[in-house]
């Protein structure tokens, strides 16, 4: 097992993610314990000792059954993550609450890492409203009781929300857990939000290396492509020998949901394998290749903007509208939309088509913006 270096830790670089564990009868909130049970002794012999969850994964039921998984083991053995859940509105007001009952369901008396939940547009101002909510105070008071070991939070916002929330809290931020991978490397300005959290000096940790298994299995030409340049190399190790080249990342976390996906990252992770700069070149290519089908070419040049009678951002309108089509639907748009007022939403779009006249790329702004608002219903 490869192992990073964090605060005289040792981690192993593979983290043991919680959000798909495997269940009985495809039903998210029922967890194959016996099946997680046996994951979990897996990892365990194979070095792997951070593992990954939150209040909301699997109903709810994630931690509880983490909490039974490794409550067979010495405290010392393991490294357990959790989560605050600002995601949602109705627990904003209820941090002491919600922490004192996942200690509970996780049975232990402290967590070695702990995390501000999804910092997005959507909940960033209560985030940082310490005076209305108190959430940033109470985890520094549970930090300094030793509760809490490590402090940091994950991010699905865009540079903005990320840059706000350091400038409010970076200074106690000890990690940052970011969805990266080769296609988000430029699709959710990846490079930008590390190099960033480069100049805080704040390590990162990922999620979603596979960007939800996209990246486990690729167009045969793809994977041809690929094959040339490493023939023993799996697929899915592609995208971790990626991050294992980007400096700043220490843990990758993978959500695995079986035994087979479990025992083959662990042989990915029984050594480094960086790419080189020829091999980095043509796996971004493929990025390029892939993003390319059914999105948007937008350069976010702006200068739609300044001819938009109602002072939309195209822009991020439309990279919110790629990240939906790319995805399939997801959570992302939907909850960065759900910020913005209804006159900056798509469907404020009059239609008028000024934008287009300027537009570079020769986008139908207009069209996209109608197939945007149908697809969120």
């Amino acid at each position: 097992m490869v192992y990073r270096d964090f605060q005289g830790m040792k981690l192993s670089a593979l983290g043991f993610g919680a959000m798909r564990l495997p269940v009985i009868d495809g039903d998210d909130s029922r967890i194959d314990e016996a099946a997680t049970f046996q994951m979990v002794d897996t990892a365990m012999d194979a070095g792997i000792n951070y593992y990954d969850t939150a209040w909301g994964y699997h109903g709810e039921n994630s931690e509880t059954v983490m909490g039974r998984a490794l409550k067979r083991y010495p405290r010392e053995k393991f490294c357990i993550a959790t989560k605050f859940p600002g995601y949602d509105p109705s627990n904003w007001s209820h941090v002491e609450e919600i922490f004192e009952k996942q200690l509970e369901k996780l049975q232990v008396e402290y967590f070695d890492f702990y995390l501000f939940h999804n910092v997005c547009e959507m909940n960033i101002d209560a985030y940082l409203d310490d005076g209305k909510y108190g959430i940033y105070s109470y985890l520094m008071e549970q930090k300094k009781n030793g509760r809490i070991r490590h402090l940091g939070f994950s991010c699905h916002g865009s540079m903005d929300v990320l840059k706000r929330f350091l400038d409010a809290y970076g200074k106690d931020m000890e990690f940052c857990q970011l969805q990266l991978n080769y296609l988000d490397w430029t699709f959710q300005n990846g490079k930008g939000k590390v190099a960033l959290l480069d100049e805080w000096k704040i390590p990162v940790w990922v999620m979603e290396p596979l960007r939800g298994g996209k990246l486990a299995g690729l167009k045969e030409e793809h994977e041809e492509e690929l094959k040339k340049l490493r023939p023993d190399e799996e697929i899915p190790a592609w995208a971790f020998r990626f991050l294992q080249s980007i400096p700043s990342v220490t843990m990758i976390l993978s959500g695995m949901s079986s035994q087979e996906q479990l025992e083959k990252n662990i042989k990915t992770f029984e050594m480094d394998r960086k790419l080189d700069d020829g091999e980095m070149k043509t796996l971004l290519g493929i990025a390029d290749s892939m993003l390319s089908v059914g999105t948007v070419p937008c350069t976010a040049c702006h200068y739609c903007v300044s001819h938009c009678p109602q002072g939309l951002d195209i822009p991020h309108l439309i990279s919110l509208y790629n990240e939906h089509i790319y995805t399939g639907g997801g959570f992302i748009a939907p909850m960065a939309l759900s910020a913005l007022p209804e006159d900056k939403k798509p469907q404020a779009c009059l239609h008028c088509r000024s934008c287009e006249q300027v537009c570079p790329q020769q986008i139908k702004i207009s069209e996209v913006f109608t197939d945007f608002s149908e697809k969120l219903g």
